[in-house]
């Protein structure tokens, strides 16, 4: 099994943080890595908010193994989170699954600029606390025949699908990088965008999605 090196512990403890909030939305997900240099990215697709997620994991040292310089595979994410060692800080490469439609289709990596209207990390903390309440508040509303999955989903619609500000970026964007730990307080936040991409990066990781939402899966072949 090839083992990754990765800078220090506390990389170590948040890539399994990461994986661990993956697995929480689908104990089956898969993720996909990449690493070139000193440098990992680790891709998932949690299914309940329809974005991308992608993990940057320091390396200890310029990725080598044998005589590949670099690292391209689709995994899954319960066995990566086993192999890795927080206190050695390694992780060890299990081996490559079929990977799901998005595995093989991914953001640009380069081509990306920075637009402007995004509010602070605290403000879109206080944006999806707010979306949260109203989406209680009208499902608690609904007379219990009403209650139905149909109505939960379009109620959901409503509220996620809105976009913060004038950005385009859906608030569903916002409340995946609040639930995966990438959105916290007073942290630096930015929004990119490539094309139908558009990306919002934090310190600890990012979220990415077409403008048209990805189910129309026109994207960058990898």
């Amino acid at each position: 099994m090839t083992v990754l090196h990765l800078a220090d512990e506390t990389e170590a403890a948040d890539l399994a943080a990461f994986l661990s909030r993956l697995l929480h939305y689908d104990r089956s997900a898969a993720v996909r890595l990449q690493a070139a240099g000193t440098a990992l990215a680790v891709f998932g697709r949690p299914p309940s908010f329809e974005v991308l997620a992608i993990r940057a994991v320091r390396l200890a040292k310029p990725y080598e193994d044998g005589l590949d310089l670099t690292l391209d595979v689709t995994v899954s994410a319960g066995e990566l989170l086993e192999a890795v060692d927080e206190a050695a800080a390694t992780a060890g490469v299990p081996g490559a699954v079929t990977g799901p439609p998005w595995a093989g289709l991914l953001p640009p990596r380069s081509g990306w600029q920075p637009e402007g209207g995004l509010p602070d990390a605290d403000a879109l903390r206080s944006l999806v606390s707010a979306a949260v309440a109203e989406f209680r508040s009208r499902t608690e509303e609904l007379a219990a025949e009403r209650r139905t999955r149909a109505e939960l989903d379009a109620i959901g619609r409503d509220i996620w699908s809105r976009t913060v500000a004038e950005t385009g970026l859906p608030v569903r964007a916002v409340h995946a990088a609040q639930s995966l730990g990438f959105l916290r307080p007073g942290g630096a936040v930015a929004l990119l965008s490539a094309g139908a991409w558009l990306r919002l990066r934090t310190p600890y990781g990012s979220v990415a999605v077409r403008r048209s939402g990805l189910g129309a899966l026109g994207l960058s072949v990898r």
